[in-house]
């Protein structure tokens, strides 16, 4: 064995990443799986009350309505919306595309992005005011 292949690097503390900005960004991003988790679970929790009869499911409204639940949904929002705009603006960097060419700038990339959700949301809104 050489000498390189023995040598271990130090260890690294806990809050290593906090010494960096680009470095806390990055586990602010990847923490936002945790309010997503947890309206994951509240859909889940509704859809098994709806299977479960209409007392059950009375129950989950009423638990959908408490203040604190809808404190962390709109976390959960936050924390979704968020997530897009940084994986938006990192996408044209990963995969940028190329038409005749030419590549597309970043800001026409991120805008396409920007009006699919827009334009998945107004179909959505359009779906839900036909009920």
């Amino acid at each position: 064995m050489d000498k390189l292949s023995t040598q271990r690097l130090p260890l690294l503390k806990r809050n290593w990443w906090l010494k960096h900005r680009f470095f806390k960004l990055y586990m602010l991003r990847e923490a936002t799986v945790l309010p997503l988790v947890f309206f994951t679970l509240c859909l889940l929790a509704g859809m098994v009350a709806l299977l479960q009869g209409a007392d059950s499911w009375q129950g989950w409204i009423a638990f959908m309505g408490s203040p604190i639940v809808l404190a962390l949904n709109l976390l959960a929002l936050a924390a979704s919306l968020f997530h897009a705009a940084t994986f938006f603006v990192l996408f044209p960097r990963v995969m940028p595309i190329r038409i005749a060419g030419h590549s597309l700038p970043d800001q026409a990339i991120v805008a396409g992005q920007w009006a699919g959700v827009v334009a998945v949301a107004l179909l959505f809104f359009w779906l839900l005011g036909r009920v």
